[in-house]
């Protein structure tokens, strides 16, 4: 008896031993847990002070040097066109500016070492989860545009050229190609149609993503006359009447081709982006159909109607419905600086609306020949066509 009570306690003991452990576990798990909650919580808030401090050295610097820093080196002279941003112990900034000669923009990325944890925040001074971007593969004759944070778009590709119409098997598909002249006496709709048939994927470029182009190509100085955002005019493409015809297009080191003018003239038909590439017509040779559509609401000026001849206005003319088309269409909300003052005689282009106008009309793009170099431009914009219109100096370009 005596024996088998003494091995029934020890049985006891043991079970109790077990349980007495895995409490003993489960409490320190849960203690993990909240220490590394705390501890995350922590890290968090201290990038985004981090990030906080360091936008607003970076919009001083701005202010003092009309751009952003190109580079952030704290190990030589703290002095333009470089600065030094301190992060706390434990973690890395990594600053990438805007590409080009006067950086309007910038990415800085904050990451704790140990975790991983990292944040971002741009020119925009809005700080978010960084989520390294993932590089996309374009179609044929499509290049990359970079993700705009002003339009909300995140990395997408376009097509190079102006769309081009190939006969396939007895069917008309828009491609990208150099050779062969725009794709035009087509409808907003049908060119839908089309662009959603380009590839796996497509679609008629959005107002969001012309507009991300636009921005992009006007923050690069080499796409300026004078070497710098704002200085002189950005190339408005072909938009004359000499030749009085539309173009191909040709290798990216010839963008004058066919236009029968040289440097300086502003009829260059290629545009450089922030990423290093080449988009051709964005500007001139003819007008380009985006997704964009519009019941009223027009930008104009009150009591008047569409310009007569020769059509347009300036952009820093109009009176009414300034803010209430999204994503707005304006220059000014690119925020470049001064692009609030920008015209036709910077080469940005000029608008046609109505603010009169109650009836469905969609958007076309970046101007066209003849007689339209005023006009055309990257942020040129006509609302004068319903979706049904076709014309011989309308085309468009597909994105995805």
């Amino acid at each position: 008896m005596n024996r088998f009570t003494k091995s029934r306690n020890a049985g006891s003991s043991l079970i109790e031993l077990l349980v007495v452990i895995v409490v003993i576990s489960i409490l320190a798990a849960i203690t993990t847990i909240f220490y590394n909650g705390i501890t995350q919580k922590a890290i968090v808030a201290t990038i985004k002070s981090d990030l906080s401090n360091a936008s607003h050295k970076l919009s001083v610097y701005r202010l003092d040097n009309d751009s952003y820093p190109t580079t952030n080196n704290c190990e030589v002279a703290e002095t333009p066109p470089n600065i030094c941003l301190t992060p706390s112990a434990g973690t890395v900034y990594t600053y990438t500016p805007a590409v080009g000669d006067n950086p309007q923009g910038f990415t800085l990325v904050s990451t704790h070492t140990a975790s991983g944890i990292a944040y971002s925040i741009t020119e925009s001074n809005i700080i978010t989860v960084y989520v390294p971007s993932v590089p996309i593969t374009c179609p044929t004759g499509f290049i990359v545009v970079p993700g705009s944070a002003i339009y909300g778009t995140s990395d997408f590709c376009i097509m190079k050229y102006e769309a081009k119409s190939v006969l396939v098997d007895g069917v008309y598909v828009a491609t990208s190609q150099a050779a062969l002249t725009p794709w035009v006496f087509i409808s907003q709709t049908l060119a839908k149609t089309k662009s959603a048939a380009a590839c796996t994927g497509c679609h008629l470029v959005t107002e969001a993503e012309w507009l991300t182009v636009a921005r992009d190509v006007l923050s690069v100085g080499a796409n300026w006359s004078g070497g710098s955002v704002g200085n002189g005019y950005i190339y408005s493409g072909h938009s004359d009447s000499v030749p009085y015809n539309i173009l191909a297009a040709s290798t990216d080191d010839d963008g004058y081709f066919g236009t029968s003018n040289t440097a300086p003239s502003n009829q260059r038909r290629t545009l450089t982006l922030s990423n290093g590439e080449v988009i051709w017509d964005l500007a001139g040779n003819v007008w380009e159909w985006t997704q964009g559509q519009i019941t009223g609401g027009q930008p104009g000026i009150i009591g008047q109607g569409y310009p007569a001849y020769p059509y347009f206005r300036e952009w820093i003319n109009l009176t009414a419905n300034l803010n209430v088309i999204s994503p707005n269409p304006f220059p000014f909300t690119t925020g470049l600086q001064g692009a609030e003052t920008w015209s036709s005689s910077n080469g940005v282009g000029m608008i046609s609306s109505s603010a009169n106008e109650t009836a469905l009309h969609v958007f076309a793009r970046g101007g066209a020949f003849p007689y339209s170099t005023p006009s055309s431009g990257v942020m040129a914009l006509d609302l004068r066509n319903t979706p049904t219109a076709m014309y011989g100096g309308y085309g468009f370009r597909a994105a995805k």
